[in-house]
C-alpha cells in the first residue's frame, strides 16, 4: 500500500512538472474557423476593417528571448504566397499581443517589437482579401520562439521569407492558429 501511495505521489509530482505544449490562441477567432470580416483588409475591392486580431500564446520553450509572428497564406497566387504580418523581437516577457495592434502605428504594440514588410509593400497588418471566387484560403498565424532577444540582421525592410530564412538559426520552438477566409 505505502509502495502504490510513493509511487501515485511520484507520477503526480512529474505530471506537474511538465509543462504545457506551446500553444497559440485568439480571442477573436477559432482554429480552423472562418476569420471574422473585422479582420478582412479594407482595400483592393475588400471593405473590411482591417484589424489584427487579439492573440496569446502559453507554454514557451525554455530559454526563450524574444517572439517573432508571421501571418502566411499558402493559398495566394503570389509565387511563395502571401505575407499579411511580419512581427520580431517581441519580448519574451510578452504573452500576447491586443487587438489592432499591428493596425496603424503598432503603438499598441509591445515595446522594442518592429513590424517587416509585408506583401503589401509595407509594415503592419495587412488583412485577408483573397480574390472573389478564388476558394477558401489558410491564413497561417504563427509564433516562433527564438533563443535571441533581437533578431540578428532583421529590419523593418525584412520580408516574410527573410525573415523565416534570419529565425532558423535561433528557432526554439513554433505555435500556429489557423483562420480560414474567401470572398464568393
Amino acid at each position: 500500500m505505502v509502495a502504490g501511495m510513493n509511487m501515485l505521489i511520484a507520477l503526480l509530482a512529474a505530471s506537474s512538472m511538465m509543462t504545457a505544449p506551446f500553444s497559440l490562441t485568439s480571442a477573436g477567432f477559432q482554429n480552423g474557423a472562418v476569420l471574422p470580416t473585422s479582420y478582412e483588409f479594407n482595400g483592393m475591392s475588400c471593405t473590411g476593417h482591417n484589424v489584427s486580431p487579439p492573440l496569446h500564446w502559453s507554454g514557451a520553450p525554455s530559454g526563450t528571448k524574444s517572439y517573432a509572428l508571421t501571418v502566411h497564406d499558402p493559398d495566394a497566387k503570389a509565387p511563395g504566397g502571401w505575407w499579411h504580418w511580419v512581427v520580431f523581437n517581441i519580448p519574451a516577457s510578452v504573452d500576447g499581443i491586443k487587438t489592432a495592434a499591428g493596425s496603424g502605428d503598432f503603438s499598441a504594440a509591445p515595446a522594442g517589437t518592429v513590424e517587416g514588410t509585408t506583401s503589401f509593400g509595407k509594415p503592419g497588418y495587412g488583412g485577408p482579401c483573397p480574390p472573389v471566387g478564388s476558394g477558401m484560403h489558410h491564413y497561417i498565424f504563427t509564433l516562433y520562439a527564438l533563443d535571441a532577444a533581437l533578431l540578428p540582421g532583421a529590419s523593418k525592410s525584412t520580408t516574410g521569407p527573410e525573415l523565416t530564412d534570419l529565425l532558423s538559426k535561433h528557432l526554439l520552438g513554433k505555435a500556429t492558429l489557423v483562420g480560414l477566409f474567401s470572398r464568393p
